[in-house]
């Protein structure tokens, strides 16, 4: 076994050999314990998207440190998902190394280690793996406990919004060799229902989003009840079509008070790119290709739960290389936000990183309202690079 190997080896077993709540806190004494540091902590990042919190072995109700993101060496290494190495600054003459802990491209936090003295390139290069190898180790452990969940709430969350965050996907943005994606959901006070999701399966990537009209806790219900019948037809493998109509079905059959869902749902063949998908009167989507945006104009079908004429129709589309398609729901076309102008903020966008990208949308939507959302506003990204076979 190679020194790399059997370091990262260690640091797992270390990780396995004690309780799920503690798995930052044991690589953070042993990295501190290998390389003679002063200090190491874990920064997860906060529900925001605008701070990163320090973790330490404070327990739930405790006071913890928040770091606003803006103009920090920790945006900088989130925005870049590149290491940072800096003495300027720091007490004592100090080296401060910040590493991303970030897993398919879903930024989980930094890692943050300092040395009395300049690092070697290889403690460079050992932080670096050290915070890879910690992104694996707390998403297996977060299954475990709530400390995870508990540090990124640095404000409260009611009982509508603990409900539509267990039914957004597990880790918001999924990097392959096909593809990115990532989304971001901004809620209101008053939970309103948007939700996102994605998943994969050998040879296919679905997306959906999804608007439940409506407020509070009733809206997240009913977006439990078309998220779970989605997942469901999906784990069965169920065609496009189907997943369309169970999701349909489920709202008659089971839902109160004729709740309609609005909502896009997408099967996209990896291998080559084409794309089944179906719109239920929800706001359209845009397309990014060769520079220029234009607007996807589809049959629109009623929103699920609707009285319908006919199944909603699966329809076709073709991703080329470099496309990027943008989902949103119609919180981020809010009135009150006409002052951003969305296409151009898309176009603006266009070098960022899809997990960048939407935050940078749904912040400009947040900012042109005041802070203040009527609706809630989410936004999905889908970077197509080809399949590299």
């Amino acid at each position: 076994m190679t020194e790399r190997s059997a370091g990262l080896a260690g640091l797992l077993a270390a990780a396995e050999g004690r309780m799920p709540v503690e798995s930052a806190e044991v690589i953070a004494f042993e990295l501190a314990r290998r390389l003679e540091a002063r200090c190491v902590s874990f920064l997860i990042t906060d529900f925001t998207g605008n701070a990163v919190v320090r973790l330490s072995n404070a327990d739930a109700g405790e006071e913890r440190e928040r770091i606003k993101l803006p103009g920090t060496v920790y945006g900088q290494v989130l925005r870049e998902q590149r290491v940072s190495v800096r003495r300027g600054g720091l007490p004592d003459g100090q080296f401060q190394i910040v590493a991303p802990v970030t897993n398919r491209g879903d930024a989980i936090g930094l890692l943050e280690v300092l040395l009395p003295h300049a690092p070697e390139p290889a403690t460079v290069q050992t932080i670096v793996e050290s915070a890879h190898a910690l992104a694996y180790i707390l998403i297996a452990n977060r299954r475990f406990t709530d400390l995870y969940q508990w540090g990124r709430r640095t404000l409260p969350m009611n009982l509508a919004a603990e409900i539509q965050n267990t039914l957004l996907p597990d880790s918001l943005t999924c990097e392959a060799p096909q593809f990115t994606v990532s989304g971001e959901l901004i809620p209101t006070e008053e939970i309103a229902g948007d939700t996102f999701d994605h998943s994969l399966d050998r040879r296919t990537l679905h997306v959906s989003i999804t608007d439940a009209m409506g407020h509070d806790v009733h809206a997240a219900l009913i977006a439990t009840l078309l998220v779970g019948a989605l997942r469901s037809a999906r784990r069965g493998g169920a065609d496009l079509a189907d997943q369309a109509h169970q999701a349909h079905q489920a709202l008659l059959d089971h839902g109160l008070h004729g709740p309609l869902v609005t909502g896009q749902l997408l099967r996209i063949d990896l291998q080559t790119g084409s794309v089944g998908f179906v719109n239920a009167g929800h706001p359209w989507p845009w397309l990014l290709r060769g520079g220029r945006l234009e607007r996807i104009v589809p049959e629109i079908d009623p929103p699920f739960g609707a009285p319908l004429s006919h199944p909603h129709r699966v329809q076709s589309l073709q991703l080329r290389s470099g496309d990027r398609l943008i989902l949103v729901t119609d919180g981020m076309l809010e009135r009150n936000a006409a002052a951003e102008d969305l296409p151009a903020l898309i176009e603006g966008t266009r070098d960022l990183h899809p997990r960048e990208a939407v935050h940078t949308l749904t912040q400009a939507v947040l900012c042109a309202q005041q802070g203040v959302l009527h609706d809630d506003a989410t936004v999905v990204c889908l970077d197509w690079q080809g399949s590299r076979d």
